[in-house]
């Protein structure tokens, strides 16, 4: 047995010895003394309810709720499985039933079948408040507070990534930046030099094609270092080694997607290859998104320096995938990659539909300038979700969440993975708010089922039994009792207990109805009256 599971076990072995402290007791002194029977049902039923608690909470407080029927001091068991049935319960609605039930079942019990006295009544429903439901919302309460503990933590621990993660970053477009700076200019200088040492006409025909070659290796030193800063500026890599267009869209073909597909990518340098395979990625995961079972045509194409790749998707037959509203971010994103190998992004409705399509010099040229086009600042196009319409297409959201892109591209973008900032804070908020319900639900609750409580019980002590101020002082010794016209209930004695010869009526003082009056008769005649001290 593992140690976990034996320090639990150890635990409901020490709980079921307390609550059955006090019923053995009871059991086992005078006046019930060598009761053994009732006692080995009692404790059996305790040790069954601490067995079941951990896995029915609710139908161990129905349990040891049965038993107090049996064996009054289990119901010192009450308020613990109560509290258990909290912090074990995942709905509120299953536990509310079985209270609920417990209430009328035992009314009718006792006001229809056994008849018993509305102040017993009344007792024995405080008992179920105070110590089966008010326990319960406390449970329920410290469960709320360990859930929002654990949510802060995440939250924290996903703020701690989120910044390690900016440090990379930065540090990545730091060194992208220096390289840029400085191992650009001085190649370029090295280029330059290299170019003016091949022209000189005083240079031997071998030193000039020395120095040829010497600028040749410069200009693709230059090249390789370009390339190697537009993939530090990228936020991560998504491409796969070795995968192409094709397999992008036969990997969205296995999926049930339906695509055509018209590419001529052979040949491509790595920066364009690696902007053309993200925009053709993107594209097909948010069209799997908002426009499932739309046919979408995927097209790719090389032209006087310049390779352009357009996704285009027909409308959804069924509209687009219930989801969050996206904020057009995206785009945005996406753009600024196509931006880094030096083209450019549009993308917006056609014909009912969306498309994206992208313009990449296969040169790199004017690599990292701005760009022009319906993207530029952060304007969204027409008909995004946050420019207050209805999504129309499915480039939207087109880029976010790079990891979940990373596992399955068609995950659908822009959805906060479990365990990212955005949707830690969103956990944690809900937490909160679920803690602060609580709290308003256990200070609440239990006056306000009080409240409810006395409201059915007054009218059920003071039917019949209420005899007023007026009517008492209209009261003269030495009448007989018949002539009195007296409630026909009398209300229960005082504390201090029933007087032979003398009967009790209350003013009917609220919520309780205590007697407030107390007439004494001898030989059918009043002798005394008098007003009880509260």
């Amino acid at each position: 047995m593992e140690p976990r599971e034996r320090r639990r076990r150890a635990g409901e072995l020490l709980l079921w010895a307390v609550l059955a402290a006090p019923v053995a007791y009871g059991r086992l002194t005078p006046p019930q003394i060598g009761e053994l029977p009732p006692l080995a049902a009692a404790l059996a039923l305790l040790g069954a309810a601490v067995w079941i608690a951990r896995r029915w909470p609710l139908v161990a407080v129905l349990a040891v709720v049965a038993g107090s029927l049996v064996d009054g001091n289990v119901v010192f068991a009450i308020p613990v499985f109560g509290y258990l049935a909290g912090r074990r319960s995942d709905r509120a609605a299953p536990a509310a039933a079985v209270f609920a039930a417990i209430a009328v079942t035992g009314s009718v019990l006792n006001l229809g079948l056994l008849g018993t006295e509305p102040a017993t009544w009344f007792l024995l429903a405080s008992v179920l408040l105070f110590a089966g439901v008010f326990p319960w919302l406390l449970g329920r309460l410290r469960r709320q507070h360990r859930a929002l503990a654990d949510a802060g933590l995440r939250h924290a621990q996903a703020e701690r990534r989120a910044e390690v993660e900016r440090v990379r970053l930065r540090e990545r477009a730091r060194i992208a930046q220096d390289m840029h700076d400085s191992l650009g200019h001085d190649l370029s200088l090295i280029a330059l030099r290299a170019g003016a040492l091949e022209l000189a006409p005083d240079l031997s025909p071998a030193h000039r094609a020395a120095a040829g070659e010497l600028r040749a290796s410069v200009a693709a030193a230059t090249e390789r270092l370009h390339d190697v800063i537009g993939v530090l500026r990228e936020e991560r890599t998504l491409r796969p080694p070795g995968e192409t267009v094709a397999d992008v869209v036969d990997g969205a073909r296995d999926a049930g997607m339906t695509v055509d597909l018209r590419a001529d990518e052979a040949d491509l340098p790595p920066l364009p290859a690696h902007a053309v395979h993200r925009v053709v990625r993107e594209a097909l995961t948010n069209a799997a998104r908002y426009a499932p079972g739309a046919p979408v045509t995927v097209a790719v194409a090389r032209d006087a320096g310049v390779v352009t790749v357009a996704v285009v998707n027909a409308p959804p037959p069924a509209g687009p995938l219930p989801g969050p509203p996206s904020h057009g971010s995206g785009l945005l994103a996406l753009r600024e990659r196509v931006r880094l190998a030096g083209g450019t992004l549009d993308a917006g409705p056609r014909d009912g539909g969306w498309a994206v399509t992208a313009r990449v010099p296969l040169d790199g040229a004017d690599a990292g300038s701005p760009a022009t086009g319906p993207l530029d600042g952060a304007r969204v196009p027409p008909g995004r979700a946050d420019a207050g319409a209805p999504v129309t297409g499915p480039a939207d959201g087109a880029g976010d969440g790079a990891d979940a892109a990373d596992a399955d591209p068609f995950a659908g973008a822009g959805v906060p993975r479990r365990g990212e900032p955005g949707d830690a804070a969103r956990r944690l908020r809900e937490a909160r708010r679920r803690v602060r319900r609580s709290l308003l639900v256990a200070i609440g609750a239990p006056a306000g089922l009080a409240l409810v409580l006395a409201l059915v019980y007054y009218p059920l002590a003071t039917a019949g039994a209420v005899l007023d101020r007026a009517g008492y002082e209209r009261l003269r010794l030495g009448e007989p009792r018949e002539g009195l016209g007296l409630p026909r209930r009398q209300a229960d004695p005082p504390a201090t207990g029933a007087v032979p010869g003398c009967e009790f009526y209350t003013d009917g003082n609220f919520p309780f109805a205590q007697a407030t009056w107390r007439l004494c008769f001898a030989g059918g005649r009043l002798v005394s009256k008098e007003q009880i001290e509260p």
